[in-house]
């Protein structure tokens, strides 16, 4: 059976830019093959794909993982967003198994033969780390978690990919189908993943078209895009320079997480204080079983993620001092521990992209061990935080002379 033409869509943009929008499935063999045949026919002078910087990198440079800096990324809080990138990679790998096609065929087709011809690349997507932190300044902090927790669940899933996923993937893009399951009926999480980015590709189009003085454009997208890309080009006359930068702003954080931390934090110091005050005994009892409970369980979470026996002790003596600052978490000094004493090598770099589509790829790989020693060490020392909290009040309260 011959599969049909991917959709396309001739248009004449500002100064007289011919485009051609071609539609792909990013799964398809028969989308590599038809942007291969249009680029053959000599009839462009640039081509744009859907890509950002960071995923063409990817992409073309499978190495280039191995210039991260983990200790910058422990260091500037970036680990989810990471890990959030490595969950997408996983998927993409899951995809490649199964059907011996990477998802982005026809997007690397579109790169090799471009360069062939020396025509010029256009990367009109944005930034996906400006996407996921957008998508995550879009929702509450529980939704947030739950997206995140959702996220990992998918990715470390070792289950053949569905047909519905794979039917998804031929509508839209791998974005789309990993988040589509939260997607699908949230306004807050279809705006910036698939909205925003239909309006950001659009003017980057018609900015770096202009910019570059081409005349005819290939522009090779996932088909999700090309309805909202098309009536962004045909009805938008904004200034591309303000709609992209109005589009990579990062929202400011909310400040109610900052002020639960620092109010939290009072509590318990409150407790502590009021704790000793009603005698030196109740005040220790407090102290130790704040540091037991909260040292305890992020050791705990350390020693499930496989980490060195040093970093578990770490995480015992961090936790109970991390959790009383806000501004610094138990992950940050286990991670960093984990990294110092056991270094990835060149190999865990390598096979990372692969290690993480299985479950037990994430505790072998040295790499995303040091995420997950991060990750359960700090929902150890969170948890702790709670029970721990629990505990002090329960002893005030049931104390002589308490309330």
């Amino acid at each position: 059976m011959v599969e049909p033409l991917e959709p396309q869509v001739d248009m004449v943009l500002d100064a007289g830019v011919e485009v051609t929008l071609l539609g792909t499935a990013h799964v398809s063999r028969a989308s590599a093959e038809q942007v291969r045949k249009l680029i053959q026919t000599g009839e462009y002078d640039a081509v744009a794909v859907e890509l950002c910087r960071s995923r063409f990198s990817a992409l073309m440079d499978p190495k280039s993982l191995s210039q991260l800096d983990l200790f910058s990324v422990i260091r500037q809080n970036r680990v989810y967003m990471v890990v959030a990138n490595l969950a997408l990679s996983a998927y993409q790998q899951r995809l490649a198994d199964q059907f011996g096609i990477e998802p982005g065929a026809e997007q690397r087709a579109a790169l090799r033969l471009a360069k062939e011809r020396d025509l010029p690349i256009m990367l009109i997507d944005r930034e996906i780390g400006i996407t996921l932190k957008r998508i995550s300044a879009n929702l509450g902090w529980w939704k947030r978690y739950g997206l995140f927790a959702g996220l990992l669940a998918a990715m470390v899933n070792s289950d053949e990919v569905t047909e519905d996923e794979i039917e998804r993937l031929k509508e839209g893009d791998v974005l789309e189908t990993t988040f589509a399951e939260f997607a699908a009926d949230r306004r807050d999480l279809y705006i910036p993943l698939i909205e925003e980015r239909d309006h950001y590709m659009a003017a980057k189009l018609r900015r770096e078209a202009a910019r570059l003085g081409v005349r005819r454009v290939l522009v090779v997208i996932g088909v999700g895009h090309l309805k909202g890309m098309v009536q962004d080009l045909e009805r938008d006359g904004r200034d591309p320079a303000a709609v992209i930068a109005a589009l990579e702003e990062i929202p400011p954080p909310s400040k109610w997480p900052k002020i639960l931390g620092w109010g939290l934090l009072g509590l318990i110091l409150a407790g502590f204080g009021y704790g000793f005050a009603m005698g030196p005994e109740i005040g220790l009892d407090l102290l130790t079983a704040w540091i037991l409970i909260t040292g305890g369980l992020s050791a705990i979470g350390t020693l499930l993620a496989g980490g060195h026996p040093l970093t578990v002790v770490s995480a015992f003596i961090a936790a109970p001092l991390t959790t009383l600052n806000p501004t610094i978490g138990a992950g940050m000094v286990t991670g960093a521990v984990e990294l110092y004493l056991r270094k990835p090598s060149v190999g865990d770099f390598s096979r990372l992209r692969a290690d993480v589509a299985t479950l037990r790829g994430w505790w072998r790989n040295r790499v995303s061990r040091v995420f997950v020693v991060f990750l359960l060490s700090s929902l150890g020392a969170g948890i702790g935080t709670y029970v721990a909290g629990y505990r002090i009040v329960a002893t005030l309260f049931h104390s002589p002379g308490g309330a």
